[in-house]
């Protein structure tokens, strides 16, 4: 009876990552779709992190990096490059390690969490432009991407929160 409670709770945890996945494939691919301009090369909201910062706060850590992980590699396969995925995997995994740090010393709000996610993905995708093309004048975008970042993080850090608020009397 165990084993299959077991099987159970692998296939419900299975099924969720799933529909996470497809949700947050969902938001990127919408968001390519919006005419949303803000006049900035490489700035853009990040709807698919509403998805990514939610499930920091509700599923565990290694579920969350693989979740983070596929959604920026099936992204990259489906809309977009192989420079788009190192891109990606720069500023996210960057991302991903500074809000778990911000959420884990409780000092944050979601919002902040979040903000502190914008900022660090821009600033781990810059990080890798320079690397690349190995041009360090490339910081002087760096307080744009800031401004940016805070702005973009603060606005999914609120969304994401009443996303929880709303779904938290559900389960």
């Amino acid at each position: 009876m165990g084993s299959q409670n077991n099987r159970k709770n692998k296939a419900g945890r299975a099924a969720l990552g799933g529909m996470l996945l497809a949700l947050a494939l969902i938001f990127g691919y919408v968001e390519t779709l919006l005419p949303l301009s803000f006049g900035i090369p490489g700035v853009k909201l990040g709807l698919a992190n509403l998805v990514i910062l939610s499930c920091l706060y509700v599923i565990s850590v290694p579920e969350v990096l693989l979740l983070l992980v596929a959604r920026i590699l099936l992204s990259g396969f489906f809309f977009g490059n192989g420079m788009m995925i190192l891109y990606s995997l720069a500023g996210g995994l960057l991302s991903f390690c500074v809000m778990l740090i911000g959420k884990k010393t409780n000092r944050f709000s979601m919002a902040g969490v979040s903000i502190l996610g914008g900022v660090f993905h821009n600033l781990g995708q810059l990080l890798l432009a320079v690397v690349l093309v190995w041009d360090e004048k490339l910081f002087f975008y760096f307080p744009v991407l800031l401004l940016s970042g805070a702005l973009t993080g603060a606005l999914i850090g609120l969304l994401s929160q009443e996303i929880l608020n709303r779904l938290r009397p559900v389960q």
